[in-house]
């Protein structure tokens, strides 16, 4: 059976959702259907229980994944042994998206510049996932934003500037004025990111100590990418809590208007993580000083 079998049945049930699976894997909550219903139909045994309000594996589908699991760490150290033989250096990082679109082109340009012939995979993921590949020997490095405190285990982190948040409106919607009330917030339809983005968790805690969460919003629309969620708020659809590096552009042009709540805390922490193995290897220490340059300028 092919793997993309395999990683579909693991994304389900580790993410518990088919609709998050679809996300993680890039493709239609349909075609991860479809791969499942595949896979039973191959097997001849039920894998996934779908009686409860929370998927779970039944203990065929249970010991398919112990398996699978197998096959595809086998098949990473396929392409780990193949890429060693490749004539190219090469290195795998992964960060969020907000450090993906605000500063790995600028990381990326200046790591060109002197490692012009190094095959480079990146990868954009939440924080939770990132931390996971960085210890799981999938990525070398990962940059995210994060709430609370991490637990690295044997990971190298170095502290980065913190991001700071604001919540945003296009100016169609009619908010004025930088500080506004909670309740006038709320009575406007909330652009989000989905669960284990940690904008999201910054702004369920805020809520929190006001009383309120998420589903206090006129409506909710969630997004699993940051580009949708912006283009949503300039579109005047709602209000995001969202970075403001991100939309610094849009801020400066006032396409977006920024709106504080008195009492919100709008800073999360930003990391830098590496792979114990990899702390010595020059394309490491390379990334790692054109990260900390960006940050410098």
């Amino acid at each position: 059976m092919e793997t993309r079998y395999f990683k579909t049945l693991q994304a389900v049930l580790e993410s518990g959702s088919f609709s998050r699976a679809a996300s993680d894997l890039n493709i239609t909550q349909s075609a991860v259907s479809q791969r499942i219903r595949f896979m039973e139909d191959q097997y001849g045994k039920s894998l996934i229980d779908r009686s409860g309000t929370v998927i779970a594996a039944t203990a065929a589908g249970d010991t398919v994944l112990r398996k699978a699991r197998q096959i595809l760490a086998m098949e990473n150290e396929l392409q780990d042994e193949l890429m060693s033989m490749s004539t190219k250096a090469h290195i795998a990082l992964c960060c969020t998206p907000t450090f993906g679109i605000v500063y790995l082109p600028l990381v990326l340009n200046r790591f060109f510049m002197v490692n012009s012939e190094v095959n480079i995979k990146s990868s954009l993921k939440t924080p939770e996932e990132a931390l996971k590949g960085v210890l799981g020997n999938e990525f070398a490095v990962a940059i995210i934003e994060h709430c609370g405190k991490l637990e690295t285990h044997d990971a190298v982190t170095f502290s980065l500037q913190p991001d700071e948040l604001a919540f945003v409106s296009s100016p169609s919607l009619g908010l004025s004025g930088v500080k506004l009330p909670l309740t006038e917030l709320l009575e406007q339809r909330l652009i989000a990111r989905r669960d284990g983005c940690s904008s999201r968790c910054l702004l369920e805690s805020n809520l929190g100590g006001f009383g309120h969460k998420i589903e206090d919003f006129r409506g909710l629309d969630i997004h699993n990418e940051l580009h949708l969620t912006i283009q949503s708020v300039l579109a005047g659809h709602g209000v995001a809590f969202i970075s403001k590096n991100v939309v610094k552009e849009h801020l400066e042009k006032g396409t977006l208007c920024e709106h504080v709540v008195e009492g919100f805390h709008c800073f999360r922490s930003r990391t830098l993580i590496i792979n114990q193995r990899d702390t010595e290897k020059i394309l490491v220490r390379n990334i790692i000083e054109c990260v900390h340059a960006v940050f410098d300028m």
